[in-house]
């Protein structure tokens, strides 16, 4: 990866309201990090971070930051990150990430293709770019700024694996090598694709509520009576019992039907 040159300056002003005031004066506040020096506040011209970020290839840069000032004569960084106001787009804040020329960086880099898969030529497939992004380690001078895949010969049911990307020289691809990166999948059919329709228009239906029913239910439980009955129920329902149709023989009548069995 080729490095740019970048200009910046020490940050005088701090918090938010130096930020604005830094913004206004045409300058971008920024911050470099890394393991061999303590982090340190810039500022950077606007212009150049336009330009810096227009004219690259890659969302990986690479910068030779010259720091006024500062002893060093040049600092190798990458841009690790670039904040943008959400309505206007403009930059709000960049973060620089130091390296050193002889160690490795991890870094995430675009995966592209080239060519036309047979299976989507020639079969009516569908190419299925699954990873935009693959991780990869390398000194700073060796990051390439994208890596391109030829998917030409790629036929329906087949895929490229992550172990199949081949890097260039001093790169390493980190990651599970059976990973599938891109794949052509058979095309759907007219059933399928109806299927799908009617079951995304299709409304789900409603979990039917089963309540279990009660036993006896209505019945009241033994010796309980009914709770919400008035007082006297039961006793009135004593007294308009149907009685008996004979009437139990009275004392005098036992002594009359003896005295006439005897004669």
């Amino acid at each position: 990866m080729n490095s740019v040159s970048l200009t910046a300056h020490p940050r005088t002003l701090a918090k938010r309201t130096g930020a604005k005031k830094l913004r206004a004066a045409g300058r971008v506040p920024a911050v470099i990090y890394g393991r061999h020096n303590p982090p340190q506040n810039l500022e950077i011209e606007v212009k150049d971070l336009d330009n810096l970020i227009h004219h690259s290839v890659s969302e990986n840069v690479l910068v030779e930051l010259s720091v006024s000032g500062d002893g060093k004569p040049r600092r190798l960084a990458l841009v690790q990150e670039v904040q943008h106001h959400a309505l206007s787009g403009e930059v709000l804040h960049v973060d620089l990430h130091e390296v050193v020329e002889n160690e490795k960086v991890t870094v995430m880099v675009p995966l592209e293709t080239t060519g036309e898969a047979v299976g989507v030529k020639t079969g009516g497939g569908v190419l299925e770019h699954v990873l935009f992004k693959i991780k990869v380690r390398a000194l700073p001078k060796d990051l390439p700024e994208v890596l391109t895949v030829d998917v030409s010969n790629l036929e329906i049911g087949n895929s490229i694996h992550l172990g199949d990307v081949q890097p260039p020289l001093g790169v390493e691809i980190l990651g599970d090598k059976k990973v599938s990166v891109i794949s052509v999948a058979a095309p759907i059919t007219e059933a399928q694709e109806a299927a799908a329709l009617e079951a995304a228009v299709t409304p789900l239906a409603e979990p039917e509520v089963i309540k279990e029913k009660k036993e006896d239910e209505g019945a009241a439980a033994p010796g309980a009576g009914d709770k919400g009955a008035p007082k006297g129920v039961d006793k009135m329902a004593e007294k308009t019992a149907v009685k008996p149709a004979v009437k139990p023989a009275e004392k005098g009548t036992e002594k009359i039907e003896k005295k006439s069995e005897k004669k």
